[in-house]
C-alpha cells in the first residue's frame, strides 16, 4: 500500500510539539504552524546573552527579572525568546509555557535562521502585545528595538549598528552599550 500523506490540523502539530523531547541543550519551537528545533547556542551567542543581562541588570532604572529561555505562547505559536525581562517574581509561579501577560521586553539574538527572528517571532511578540522586543541582529551587525505593538508588528522601530548606543524606554530608561557586540 503507497504512502499517503495527511495534512496535520492545528491542534495535531500542537499536540505533536508538545509531546516533543528534545536532545538536551536543544530548543523546540512552534512558529506559524512549523516546528524549529535549534541546537545549543555556540560562545558567542551565550556572550553576547550575558552582555546583555549584565547591562540590564546593572542599568535599569528598577528591578527586574531577566529569565533566560523562557517559553511563551503567543497568537502565532510556542515561542523561547533567549531573554525574557518582567518584574521582580514575575514568572516565580509560571509553567514552563506561559502567556505573556506582564512581560516587559524580549530579546532574540539571532543564530542558525536569523529570518525567524527577524519576521515571524517579531509578529508574534506584538501579537502577544509585550511592550518591547530587542532583537541582536549578529549577521547584520545591527540591534533594533521594536516598540509599541499594534495588531501583528510594532509601529515604533529603532536600529543602531554594533558599537553605537541605543536607548531603552521605561521602565529600563537606560542606554544599552552595543561596543562589546562587535
Amino acid at each position: 500500500m503507497p504512502a499517503v500523506e495527511h495534512p496535520l490540523g492545528r491542534d495535531d502539530v500542537l499536540q505533536a510539539f508538545l509531546a516533543l523531547d528534545t536532545p538536551p541543550g536543544f530548543k523546540a519551537e512552534l512558529v506559524e504552524g512549523e516546528i524549529t528545533v535549534t541546537p545549543p547556542p555556540d560562545g558567542s551567542h551565550g556572550t553576547t546573552f550575558s552582555l546583555l543581562a549584565k547591562q540590564f541588570f546593572r542599568k535599569a532604572a528598577t528591578d527586574l527579572d531577566l529569565v533566560p529561555d523562557k517559553g511563551l505562547i503567543t497568537p502565532t505559536g510556542r515561542y523561547i525568546p533567549d531573554g525574557t525581562v518582567g518584574p521582580v517574581d514575575h514568572f516565580i509561579d509560571a509553567d514552563p509555557w506561559a502567556l505573556p501577560t506582564g512581560v516587559l521586553l524580549v530579546f532574540e539574538v539571532t543564530s542558525t535562521n536569523p529570518q525567524k527572528d527577524r519576521g515571524p517571532k517579531r509578529h508574534g511578540y506584538a501579537a502577544a502585545g509585550i511592550p518591547c522586543y530587542l532583537l541582536v541582529d549578529r549577521s547584520e551587525r545591527k540591534v533594533t528595538l521594536f516598540a509599541s505593538p499594534e495588531g501583528e508588528d510594532y509601529t515604533v522601530h529603532t536600529q543602531v549598528e554594533f558599537g553605537k548606543p541605543l536607548d531603552l524606554p521605561a521602565p529600563f530608561s537606560f542606554t544599552l552599550d552595543t561596543g562589546p557586540l562587535r
